[in-house]
């Protein structure tokens, strides 16, 4: 059973740093792009460059997904070795990933919309689906923390054991 528990963390690390070597291949490219739409030198339109720093914004969106990804993932499955099946467990993992992906949905709708009110009007209403997803998603979370309350209130060990843990790691 050590074995296959060293192997499943051994899994888990491994796509923890797969998540850092995303995340800081997105921070390159972002800076990339950055620097095409500042450079004084490179001669383009404004709107080229707006559409530049826009893109860079999209891409530091999606590496702070993937490095906030690696590490909820290595902190949670690797150092702390979690076990899922406990509730409180399973309510912090998924806060910790819905706060991320909301958030990165929603400036994601902002960018596309900025993008789109230039390039193409006509297809500002895909942007507002996504922005309807995000906030989708964080009342869909709302509403499960709001549920789930009743379970931290019949686990308060649990919830003392994990911050017991939190002040470790932190």
């Amino acid at each position: 059973m050590k074995t296959i528990q060293w192997v499943f963390a051994a899994g888990y690390a491994a796509v923890a740093l797969l998540f850092l070597c995303a995340g800081v291949a997105l921070l390159g490219f972002a800076a990339r792009e950055l620097w095409h739409g500042v450079d004084p030198g490179g001669g383009r339109a404004a709107h080229a460059r707006f559409a530049a720093v826009l893109e860079a914004v999209g891409l530091l969106t999606v590496a702070v997904v993937a490095l906030e990804l690696g590490q909820t993932v290595l902190e949670e499955e690797v150092l702390r070795k979690a076990h899922m099946s406990a509730p409180t467990r399973v309510r912090r993992f998924l806060s910790r990933f819905l706060v991320v992906v909301v958030v990165a949905l929603s400036v994601e709708t902002l960018v596309a919309v900025f993008r789109l009110a230039h390039e193409d009007p006509a297809r500002l209403p895909q942007a507002a689906a996504v922005g309807v997803a995000a906030a989708a998603l964080l009342a869909a979370w709302g509403v499960f923390v709001r549920l789930n309350r009743s379970a931290e209130e019949l686990e308060p060990e649990a919830m003392e054991h994990a911050k017991g843990e939190d002040r470790k790691l932190g």
